[in-house]
């Protein structure tokens, strides 16, 4: 797969585009909103009709997704040095995050679609436990790309940098790099090493995502790096890796969920997610399913009672299927974006 698309706003003289990363959260799924039938971040040129960079933003979104936007933010400011412009000049984009809730368009423009952000970091869910492919398939070919540094301090630094960013501890490391001839069945023959994926003094980090998507990267392991070598890797690996994306617009995914994954534990930003009214259990679903990992319940119900985020509607959810949960709103009478400044998410099971 090439990854050198052919877009029409290379051929014009402008130097600055507008990306678009619209996230929703839809049947407890972080979901993010695609064009070119997934290989697309919503984007395009910064233009003189244009009043500012987020006016620019909004107009592409509203062209290419019919999706009404609410919360947004500047993200960060790429420069793409493998595109260039009609004069040679590398292109600048400046990247928005958007909290949306999924808009029920018949007929999304532009090859427009909504899909699972795990679809292209499946490495980052953790919702049923350490994903299998990072002990088979990841850590074991990171380890190789450590391995192969020009001296032994390079060798170490790089060890120690997989350990930090995938949570590992020196046993676990130290077991897989004993059994790299038989990696896959790593996580079978020393149960151990699953158990005691992390310990006291090595932690998944789940806004490390930037991190872990720029060490893929940075040792040739997806599509998008130039030293990608699929031929040097497992033959199924390229189905593994999670889907790539044209240009730099996976890393930006990656930048976007890295600042969500942060902000939401001091910030709160859930609240541009939610419908108008919600269960408890479906916004502790929604925020772990931003976070990748499973909140503790009662300290999560702890959490909001301490904090006063919501407040109940005094009607419950027809479920189907035992007692009806009571409904909540968010309060919209307390300063929404001071509630979280003193708190943290709830810790995971």
């Amino acid at each position: 797969m090439t990854l050198s698309y052919s877009h029409a706003h290379q051929q014009g003289s402008g130097t600055t585009e507008v990306v678009a990363v619209l996230i929703a959260i839809t049947d407890h799924t972080a979901r993010v909103l695609t064009v070119d039938q997934g290989k697309l971040l919503p984007n395009g040129p910064l233009m003189p009709l244009h009043r500012s960079l987020q006016a620019g933003v909004r107009q592409w979104v509203e062209e290419q997704t019919r999706q009404p936007l609410g919360y947004l933010e500047q993200l960060y400011t790429f420069v793409d040095t493998n595109r260039r412009n009609s004069d040679g000049h590398a292109l600048v984009y400046v990247s928005y995050l958007g909290l949306v809730q999924e808009a029920q368009v018949p007929e999304l423009p532009s090859q427009a679609i909504w899909r699972d952000w795990y679809d292209y970091f499946p490495w980052e869910n953790h919702l049923e436990g350490m994903p299998s492919i990072i002990m088979t398939s990841i850590v074991p070919e990171l380890l190789v790309w450590a391995d192969a540094a020009e001296d032994d301090v390079s060798q170490h630094r790089r060890r120690q940098r997989i350990r930090l960013c995938w949570g590992l501890s020196e046993g676990v490391i130290g077991a897989v790099t004993f059994t790299h001839n038989n990696t896959h069945s790593l996580l079978k023959d020393y149960p151990e090493i699953s158990e005691n994926y992390n310990d006291s003094s090595s932690e998944w980090v789940a806004e490390h995502v930037l991190l872990r998507y720029e060490m893929l990267y940075e040792a040739g392991l997806i599509p998008e790096a130039p030293s990608y070598q699929p031929s040097k890797l497992p033959d199924n690996w390229t189905q593994m890796i999670g889907t790539p994306m044209y240009y730099d617009h996976r890393r930006v995914i990656a930048t976007a969920i890295s600042r969500l994954r942060a902000k939401i534990e001091y910030r709160p930003l859930i609240f541009g997610l939610m419908p108008e009214v919600f269960t408890l259990l479906q916004l502790q679903q929604s925020i772990e399913a931003l976070s990748g990992v499973r909140l503790h319940k009662q300290n999560f119900r702890r959490l909001l009672d301490s904090q006063n985020l919501v407040q109940p509607t005094g009607e419950s959810s027809s479920a189907q299927r035992g007692r009806p949960a009571k409904l909540y709103r968010f309060r919209h009478d307390i300063e929404l974006q001071s509630l979280l400044m003193d708190s943290k998410l709830p810790k995971r099971k």
